[in-house]
């Protein structure tokens, strides 16, 4: 039914009128053949609601005239005879006022869904352009609190970094002079000297944690290779990054949200999963550059609404803001998180994301087997969460 009345409402006024007329012949005509004791009076209605609903009042009121004079014509022509020419009249009134009363309400009706389609269009149109405005706040909030980190590692690594290491210098310096001196507080300078080593690293991993991802193209795939290097040395655990050529990015915006994601990724993979082996990759997929984070812990569960939890949440408008497809899905012998954005164009030695976006061969190579290449379980672990409680205690 509603197909047929969306094809009704495409045709013109002109075939509406033409159908309407034709279905007045026809009840006219069955009217006719039926005689004048049986009245079909209420089969006209189907030609009036048509004309009126798909081609305005006025046409109603003429399908309405017309509908009566059909009923009153086919009656008399089957042989009606009125003894009171008064009756007829009646009788003619009688419908035709049925017929106009409906006419009015259905046009009534007709109009109030016109509003009523046109303040949806209104609104959705409204809610469209805000949606769009607060998209575009969000990823402006994103990019000042990304320009802000930088900012603020740049500092540390350029101010606090070359502080300490002149601080260090100097302390080397007099311990030199204590040991020519033969006085016992030079071990003391030593360990001073260690001291402020050891805070020269914390300030620049502190600074690389906030900067991770450089200006150049080239910046994404430095910073996760970095991130596979800290996790394996923090968490003691086997974390790799792969990646089959040079995927370079210009938008330095997208670099550090999928950095970001490979960072959540990661930490859930230890945190929650508890694995012991991760894998970083990036690589080009269908024509998109793919980010895939893969695991083999035992998974973890989606947090409800009324949980803190708010890693799954970030990495997910994350992706939204860069145009990109996040996934998370279970894939023996653990997880994988996969980020699909944009498309790449083929460069030399590798794939660069630009305007001009095209298929490239750049992806990502089977290992073993056909297929993906995926996490192999070569230590014999399980998916069994007790299994690698038991392991890492």
């Amino acid at each position: 039914m509603r197909r047929l009345l969306a094809y009704l409402e495409r045709l013109p006024s002109v075939a509406i009128v033409a159908i309407a007329l034709a279905m007045v012949v026809v009840v006219g005509t069955m009217d006719y053949l039926t005689g004048y004791e049986i009245s079909l009076s209420v089969f006209y209605l189907a030609a009036i609601a048509l004309a009126t609903w798909l081609a305005g009042k006025r046409t109603g009121w003429l399908i309405s005239a017309l509908s009566v004079s059909s009923w009153l014509v086919g009656d008399l022509a089957a042989g009606a005879n009125y003894s009171n020419r008064g009756v007829a009249i009646w009788n003619i009134i009688i419908a035709l006022v049925f017929y106009l009363v409906l006419v009015e309400a259905l046009s009534n009706l007709r109009a109030l869904q016109r509003q009523l389609e046109a303040k949806v269009v209104e609104r959705t149109s409204a809610l469209t352009e805000e949606m769009a405005k607060r998209r575009a706040l969000e990823r402006e909030l994103l990019a000042v609190g990304e320009k802000e980190r930088q900012r603020i590692g740049h500092d540390l690594h350029d101010s606090l970094c070359q502080h300490l290491t002149g601080t260090a210098l100097a302390g080397q310096v007099l311990g030199e002079k204590l040991a020519a001196r033969s006085l016992p507080e030079e071990a003391d300078a030593a360990r001073v000297v260690n001291l402020i080593e050891e805070g020269i690293t914390l300030a620049r991993n502190l600074a690389r944690g906030l900067a991770p991802v450089e200006l150049e193209a080239e910046g994404l795939m430095a910073a996760l290779s970095e991130l596979a290097g800290a996790t394996r040395q923090r968490f003691n655990i086997d974390c790799r990054f792969e990646s089959p050529c040079d995927v370079l990015i210009d938008d330095s915006a997208v670099s550090t949200h999928l950095f970001r994601i490979a960072q959540e990724a990661v930490s859930n993979a230890i945190k929650h999963g508890r694995a012991r082996r991760v894998n970083i990759a990036l690589f080009l997929d269908e024509g998109e550059v793919t980010l895939e984070i893969g695991d083999d812990g035992c998974g973890f569960r989606k947090p409800e609404p009324e949980e803190k939890g708010m890693g799954l949440h970030i990495m997910q408008h994350r992706a939204t803001m860069i145009g990109a497809n996040l996934t998370i899905e279970k894939r023996p012998p653990g997880t994988v998180v996969s980020c699909r954005v944009g498309k790449c164009s083929e460069t030399e030695g590798g794939v660069r994301m630009t305007a001009e976006r095209s298929e490239t061969n750049c992806r990502r190579q089977p290992e073993g087997r056909g297929g993906r290449a995926e996490l192999t379980d070569k230590s014999g672990m399980t998916n069994d969460c007790a299994i690698q409680q038991e392991r890492n205690a």
